[in-house]
């Protein structure tokens, strides 16, 4: 068959064989390349890859590696992207998108509901050296509207926000930020590389925190920024090399292996959250039950039109406030009590004293981030199990 003629690999298959390159010896299993550095074989071709890399060309462990590339080659060709940049965390991939793209004097437009380490990078870090931060409520179009001006540099927001699961009209802040000449960069975690949408509705790049989904299996950390050539290979490599965020190579092998089963393992446990959503909706002790494509989620609709799931977490909100809610955690007994998602474990976090711990008590009250709320990541247990787990702890409060 011809290359034209070729049938464009489903994303399963791109998850097993994207971005595979064999060293002489032709191995099944992708290669670890542990090591932090490559020999030339003359000075004049040092000096020449010194000046300009070719493809599939390494200098130092910190600039790029082959089990690296092949990494980001397979996540940025499934998530449909043209490239993308293998960093140490979810945090650092953050970090290093957003400082490369701005300098002082630049204004970013960006949701309020965030994770606490996306608003320290934001508030603390950026805000210092004259970046300009507009936060708005992300779930309010009008308010993207009046927010951005003609000289927005770029709009930060999460797909799904972390802990208490709004839903962005994502399409809508993509058209509207394009329009005054603004990039868009949407944080995925919540929304899983499985289920995101960022791509399909215009956003430049998108940040995935690899530890959650991709790992999915509580050991390693990492993260990537997947967006268009330009960007990922100019300056956000120039800053990510040079400040040493780069993921190491056992972590991105690690990460290629996990990708290979990450869609049967994802579409598991969406299925389980919205099956317990479903068993936990109305129930006596909780205020309410949030999942982003069940029926009682504020923005379902919108939610449902973006994706075909919700993503693995659901939120709800134990009555009694702090003290049920610690009885209830505390009586959990398959289930974990840890800060962590996106594991195969089942977790539940109580994010207002961890996660979202800093934030001033007005701002949690804002964010919806009560002292009964409890994120829960959903597992690949099997779910009557979570729903006895769950039923059983709630008798104790």
């Amino acid at each position: 068959m011809s290359e034209q003629g070729k049938r464009q690999q489903g994303k399963r298959t791109k998850l097993v064989h994207g971005g595979t390159r064999r060293s002489q010896w032709n191995e099944v299993s992708e290669a670890i390349f542990l090591t932090q550095g490559f020999v030339y074989e003359t000075a004049e071709q040092a000096e020449a890859r010194f000046i300009k890399v070719g493809e599939d060309e390494f200098i130092y462990a910190r600039y790029g590696n082959p089990t690296m590339r092949m990494f980001e080659d397979r996540i940025s060709g499934y998530l449909g992207y043209e490239d993308a940049f293998a960093c140490a965390s979810g945090m650092a991939a953050v970090n290093g998108a957003l400082t490369s793209l701005l300098k002082a004097g630049d204004h970013v437009v960006a949701s309020r509901a965030l994770f606490g380490s996306c608003l320290y990078v934001l508030e603390d870090i950026l805000a210092r050296f004259g970046v300009e931060i507009t936060m708005v409520d992300g779930t309010d179009n009008a308010a993207w509207d009046a927010a951005l001006r003609p000289d927005t540099r770029l709009v930060f927001l999460e797909s799904i926000s972390n802990p208490t699961l709004e839903v962005i009209d994502l399409a809508y802040v993509c058209k509207a930020a394009h329009a005054v000449g603004a990039l868009v960069l949407v944080d995925d975690a919540m929304a899983t590389p499985v289920f995101s949408y960022a791509r399909d509705c215009g956003a430049d790049i998108a940040i995935v925190s690899t530890t959650k989904h991709v790992d999915g299996q509580g050991r390693m950390l990492g993260g990537v920024i997947c967006g268009p050539r330009d960007l990922i290979r100019g300056p956000i490599e120039a800053y990510m090399k040079h400040t040493g965020g780069a993921m190491n190579p056992f972590t991105a092998w690690t990460h290629l292996k996990a990708l290979e089963t990450m869609e049967l393992r994802v579409r598991a446990q969406a299925a389980g959250a919205l099956q317990l959503a479903e068993a936990l909706s109305g129930h006596a002790k909780l205020n309410a039950v949030r999942y982003p494509t069940h029926k009682n989620h504020p923005q379902y609709a919108l939610a449902c039109q973006q994706s075909e799931a919700g993503g693995t977490v659901l939120a709800f909100d134990v009555k009694g406030g702090k003290d049920a809610c610690f009885r209830f955690l505390n009586a959990l007994e398959t289930v974990l009590i840890s800060n962590n998602f996106a594991d195969t474990k089942s977790i539940a976090t109580h994010p207002a004293t961890t996660t979202h711990q800093r934030l001033p008590q007005e701002q949690k009250d804002m964010l919806g981030i009560t002292p009964g709320l409890v994120r829960f990541s959903v597992g690949l247990e099997d779910v009557q199990d979570l729903i006895d787990d769950i039923l059983g702890a709630l008798e104790a409060v």
